[in-house]
Parts: structure tokens; sequence; C-alpha cells
């Protein structure tokens, strides 16, 4: 599978923990990367200081649905499922 056009969920959805240019904390969940253009490209594609999950990243039909918002709530129920608990 390709990456679809228009899409960018991979860079909205999921919680990334790693130093992502632009934010060196990583981003949270739900939260839209600084890295992710308006046509929903990576400005950081193929350069050496994107973080090692998006370039391992592969997009498969299992993760990205059939359209971005399939994707949206697929990678949100996978966000949720590894969720650590909270200690009280």
């Amino acid at each position: 599978m390709f990456c679809r056009s228009g899409c960018g969920a991979c860079c909205i959805a999921p919680s990334i923990s790693s130093p992502i240019p632009g934010m060196p904390h990583g981003k949270p969940a739900g939260v839209i990367c600084v890295q992710l253009l308006p046509d929903l490209t990576c400005a950081i594609f193929g350069d050496p200081e994107r973080p090692k999950v998006c370039k391992d990243f592969t997009p498969e039909r299992y993760v990205c649905g059939n359209s971005k918002e399939e994707a949206i709530t697929i990678l949100n129920d996978l966000e949720n499922y590894t969720r650590l608990p909270k200690t009280v």
C-alpha cells in the first residue's frame, strides 16, 4: 500500500515520544506534528532528523484503513490500547 494523498493521519493521531525538529519533547496523541505541511505531506521526509518511528512507519491497510477518517479511528484505538495506565 502507498501513502494516501491528503491523509496525514499518522502525523496527527499517534503520540510520538521521540524528539521531532520543532517538537523537542515529541508529540502528544491528537496534536498535529509541526512538520506536517498544508498539503498533508511531511516537511522532513527523507531528512536525517526525522524520527526513526516515522521512518519505520509503513502504510498498511490494517492501520490506514480505507480513508483518512478510518485511519484516524484505527490509530486512536491503537493509541488508547497501548497507553500506560495512569498511576495514582
